[in-house]
C-alpha cells in the first residue's frame, strides 16, 4: 500500500509520494522534517495543480472548509486510480472522510496528530519541495487568500453589520448611566443656591438650560424662559426664586456649574442622535424583529447573543428567557418555577398584558420573533424591496399577537386593515364617513307673523296638545287568564245554588243570621260562598253539605258533557271548604257543650 500526502497551498494542490510507507511511525520524524534536504528525500512531488485566479482559490478554500471535495481536487486524485490500495494523508479529517466516500476511488485517509508534523514541515519548506515556487510569492498569496476568506466568512455587507448595533446599544446604556449621574450632580450642586427649582422642574435637559440662561437666581425675575418652559412652570419658578431659602454662591462656583450643565445638554443631544442612528440600523438589518419587539429590545437581544446569526439559530424558548440566565439556573438548582421572560419583558406587547397573560404573550412573542429573526438573518437580500416589504412578516405577526392579547384581555379585536406604525403603535384602517346633507327648508321662506299674540312655536305646541288619539288601546287578557276565569265561574255555578249574590248591610246580616239560627260571621261566610238562598218573602234557607252534594250530582246528570272544572272544584277551593267545615263542626260542638252545661246547672238547682 502506497502512502501519499495532499498539501493544500495558496497557489494550488500538491500531491506528494512518501518514500517510506511507515513514515508516520518514526519517533524522530519531527527532527528529520526540520531539515529541507531530508524532507526532499522523504517526499517526492507527483503532481501540482495551480489555481487560475484569486477567486478560484477562494472557492476551493471555502469548499475545503465546509468538508466538500471540489472538482479541481477530484481531477488531481484521478492519478491515484492506478493504485490498487493507497493511503492519503490530509490535514483535515472532514476532508479525508469526504474523499473516502467517493465511489470511484479506493483511498484510505490518514489524519491526526501524527500527520501534523509532516504538514508543518511542508509549509516551512514549500519552495524546496515545489520547484519554481518562491517563498515571497507564497507569502503574498497566503495574505491575500486569508483576507478573502475572512470577508467570505463574515459575509461582509454594508447593510448587515450587526457589530455596529452591538456597540451602539452598549454605548446608549453607558450614556444613560452617565447622564443620570451628571444630572443628579448638577441638581445637588445648584440646589445649594436654588433648592426649590428641583421640586418644580423634573426634566434634566430643561433644568440645565435654565441654569445656562439665568445663572444666579436673582436674575430669574428679569429673564424670559418662554422658549424653555411652559408659562405656568415659568411663573412658579419666578415666584419660588423670590422666597428661596438657598445660600449665596460666587461667580467662580456658577461657572463650574454651567460647565457641568453644558455637558448634560451635549450628552443628551448625542444620546438622541445615537438612538435615531440605532433605530435606522435596526430597521435595515432586522426589520421583522424591530416590528415585533422594538428597536431597543431587539438590539439588546442581538448584543446579548453576540451576533444576529447566533440569535437566529436560537429557538423561541431561548429567546424568551435570554437575559435571565441567573434566575433560570437558580430556579433549576432550588427546584422552583423557572422565569417566564428575560430581556423580552421590556417590549410593548408584554407591557400591555396583565397578570398571567404576560407569560402567555411572552411565549407567543418569542416564537414569532424566532421566525422573524431567521428571515432577517438568512433571507435573500433584495435591494429593490423597501423596509415595509422586508418587514411584512413581522408586521402581520404583530397584528395577530395584538388580536390574541385583546382576546385574552376580553377586549374587541382590531379592525380589518389595521397596521403597525414605525413607532410600534397600532394604526386603524383608514375609513371615511358620509355626512347627511342639509335639505332646503321651504317653510323658512315666509315671514312669520304673530296672530293673537301667539308665535308659531306656541301654535305648534297648542296643536300638539290638542291632538289626542281617537282610539285608546285596551289591554286584553291572555287566553290562559280567560280560561282560568271561565273555570272559576263554572266552579261557582256548580257549587252554589244561587247564581247571583247581592251585598247586604250589617243590619240585614244580623237579622238573617238570627232567622237562620247561625252566628253573623258564619252566616256571612256561607252567604258570600253561595250556600244560602233567599226565598220570595226574604227568609233565608241554608244548605247543608249533603244537600250541596245532591245538587252537584243533579247538575252533573243534567249536563250531557260535563267538564272537569264544573264537577270538581279546584284544589284551593276544596281546601278552603274543608277549613270552613271544620270551623262549623267546632262551633257546633261548642254549642252542644254549652247546652249540656246549662242543663246540668238547671238539674242541680
Amino acid at each position: 500500500m502506497s502512502l501519499f500526502v495532499l498539501a493544500e497551498t495558496p497557489a494550488g494542490y500538491g500531491l506528494f509520494k512518501a518514500s517510506d510507507k511507515k513514515m508516520f511511525k518514526n519517533e524522530d520524524l519531527a527532527a528529520e522534517l526540520g531539515r529541507p534536504e531530508k524532507l526532499v528525500e522523504m517526499l517526492k512531488l507527483k503532481k501540482f495543480v495551480k489555481f487560475d485566479s484569486a477567486a478560484m482559490a477562494l472557492e476551493e478554500a471555502a469548499s475545503l472548509k465546509e468538508g466538500k471535495v471540489p472538482e479541481l481536487l477530484t481531477t488531481l486524485l484521478e492519478d491515484l486510480k492506478s493504485e490498487k490500495k493507497a493511503s492519503l494523508a490530509v490535514a483535515d479529517m472532514k476532508l479525508g472522510t469526504a474523499i473516502s466516500n467517493l465511489p470511484q476511488f479506493n483511498i484510505t485517509p490518514v489524519a491526526g496528530s501524527e500527520t501534523m508534523d509532516c504538514f508543518r514541515g511542508i509549509r516551512e519548506h514549500l519552495s524546496s519541495l515545489i520547484p519554481g515556487l518562491e517563498q515571497d510569492i507564497v507569502d503574498r498569496m497566503s495574505l491575500g487568500l486569508s483576507h478573502s476568506m475572512s470577508r467570505h466568512k463574515l459575509k461582509f455587507s454594508a447593510d448587515k453589520v450587526d457589530s455596529m448595533i452591538i456597540q451602539a446599544i452598549k454605548l446608549i446604556d453607558d450614556m444613560d448611566k452617565e447622564l443620570n449621574v451628571y444630572a443628579m450632580r448638577t441638581k445637588e450642586w445648584y440646589g445649594w443656591h436654588f433648592p426649590e427649582m428641583a421640586k418644580i422642574l423634573n426634566d434634566n435637559m430643561a433644568y440645565a438650560r435654565v441654569i445656562l440662561a439665568v445663572g444666579m437666581r436673582t436674575n430669574i425675575a428679569d429673564s424670559d424662559l418662554s422658549e424653555i418652559l411652559p408659562e405656568e412652570v415659568e411663573v412658579a419658578i419666578k415666584a419660588a426664586a423670590e422666597i428661596s431659602m438657598g445660600t449665596e454662591i460666587m461667580e467662580e462656583d456658577l461657572d463650574n456649574i454651567k460647565l457641568l450643565a453644558e455637558q448634560v445638554i451635549r450628552y443628551s443631544e448625542y444620546r438622541t442622535q445615537l438612538s435615531s442612528y440605532l433605530e435606522t440600523r435596526m430597521r435595515a438589518i432586522a426589520p421583522n424583529l424591530t416590528a415585533l419587539v422594538g428597536y431597543l429590545v431587539g438590539a439588546r437581544l442581538i448584543a446579548h447573543a453576540g451576533s444576529l446569526i447566533s440569535l437566529a439559530k436560537a429557538p423561541g424558548s431561548t429567546i424568551q428567557i435570554l437575559g435571565a440566565e441567573k434566575a433560570l439556573f437558580r430556579a433549576l438548582k432550588t427546584k422552583h418555577d423557572t422565569p417566564k421572560y428575560g430581556l423580552i419583558y421590556h417590549s410593548s406587547l408584554i407591557g400591555q398584558a396583565t397578570g398571567r397573560n404576560k407569560g402567555k404573550i411572552a411565549r407567543m412573542l418569542s416564537a414569532k420573533a424566532a421566525l422573524g429573526l431567521r428571515v432577517d438573518a438568512l433571507g435573500g437580500d433584495d435591494d429593490e424591496e423597501d423596509e415595509e416589504e422586508r418587514a411584512i412578516l413581522g408586521l402581520s405577526n404583530r397584528i395577530k399577537l395584538e388580536n390574541r392579547l385583546r382576546k385574552l384581555e376580553g377586549k374587541p379585536p382590531l379592525p380589518k386593515g389595521a397596521n403597525v406604525a414605525p413607532s410600534g403603535e397600532i394604526v386603524g384602517a383608514g375609513g371615511f364617513t358620509l355626512k347627511e346633507t342639509r335639505r332646503y327648508n321651504t317653510d323658512a321662506d315666509g315671514v312669520t307673523e304673530e296672530v293673537n299674540g301667539d308665535t308659531p312655536l306656541k301654535k305648534e305646541k297648542k296643536s300638539k296638545d290638542k291632538k289626542k288619539p281617537k282610539i285608546e288601546a285596551v289591554e286584553e287578557d291572555s287566553d290562559d287568564e280567560m280560561k282560568d276565569a271561565e273555570d272559576e265561574e263554572s266552579d261557582k255555578d256548580a257549587t252554589t245554588p244561587a247564581k247571583k249574590v247581592t251585598k247586604l248591610s250589617s243590619e240585614e246580616y244580623e237579622r238573617l243570621a238570627e232567622a237562620a239560627g247561625l252566628s253573623v260571621k258564619k252566616f256571612k261566610r256561607k252567604y258570600e260562598r253561595g250556600d244560602v238562598q233567599l226565598s220570595a218573602d226574604g227568609t233565608p234557607k241554608v244548605f247543608s253539605k249533603k244537600e250541596l252534594k245532591k245538587l252537584r250530582k243533579a247538575e252533573a246528570a243534567n249536563q250531557s258533557t260535563p267538564s272537569k272544572s264544573a264537577t270538581e272544584p279546584s284544589p284551593e277551593k276544596k281546601k278552603k271548604r274543608k277549613h270552613d267545615d271544620e270551623e262549623e263542626e267546632l262551633e257546633s260542638t261548642k254549642k252542644d257543650k254549652k247546652q249540656k252545661k246549662k242543663k246540668r246547672h238547671s238539674d242541680v238547682e
